[in-house]
């Protein structure tokens, strides 16, 4: 039987410029005086964490990690939402999610999806060090403008959609399994994995990857 424990908040919703929402011990007493007991902490957002450097310093995570459990707290999972969405995005929506990648990156769709990928591997070593074994995310979006079939879509094109998807993912997978970190997708209405449908094509296009189970472990949360 599992355990369920919690409840837990994800941050990202409430960070903001003033006290106590802008910053990571304040927050997390806020959440606290809330009765909540966990955290998700959004990796992209400096005044929560510094996600390169708790992928690359254990010290540094176990700094992150004690700031939470000073509160009360403990952390649940991070999330690279946005940095997940910029895995795979159409080229329709490019000037719409631009926004999501640093400033150096706009305008310029090869070098944002470069950074999401490195984001991704980040927060799998972060998550590591920070010793979670789940991490949440957005599988990203190239055919969610066809979820109407109006006009027709030709024959294929969706295959071909999952078949790109699995191959930018892929390796993401593979880092992850190597840290013992599951990957967990948000099933959202916008992603290419929306529904029980599109999340089975992906696992087929993955090959049925040794997550087999891990991608298994869908959240559903509020963002």
């Amino acid at each position: 039987m599992t355990n369920i424990k919690g409840p837990a908040i994800f941050l990202a919703q409430f960070m903001g410029d003033a006290a106590p929402f802008n910053s990571l011990d304040t927050i997390c007493a806020w959440a606290k005086s809330l009765g909540f007991e966990g955290v998700q902490i959004p990796s992209w957002d400096p005044r929560c964490i510094d996600l390169k450097k708790a992928a690359e310093s254990k010290t540094y995570a176990d700094e992150i990690k004690g700031i939470v459990q000073a509160a009360g707290m403990e952390i649940t999972e991070l999330s690279t939402h946005l940095q997940g969405q910029l895995v795979a995005v159409n080229p329709a929506y490019d000037a719409l999610f631009d926004g999501f990648a640093p400033e150096e990156f706009r305008n310029n769709p090869t070098a944002r999806t470069a950074w999401a990928v490195q984001q991704l591997n980040y927060a799998a070593k972060a998550s590591k060090n920070l010793g979670l074994n789940a991490h949440a995310t957005f599988s990203g979006a190239l055919l969610w403008h066809t979820v109407y079939p109006w006009p027709q879509r030709p024959a294929g094109l969706v295959e071909t959609g999952f078949t790109e998807l699995a191959k930018r993912w892929l390796p993401i997978l593979n880092t992850f399994d190597e840290n013992g970190v599951d990957l967990c997708y948000e099933i959202h209405p916008g992603e290419d994995l929306h529904d029980g449908v599109s999340y089975e094509m992906f696992l087929e296009k993955v090959n049925n990857h040794p997550l087999y189970y891990t991608i298994h472990r869908i959240l559903f949360c509020s963002v």
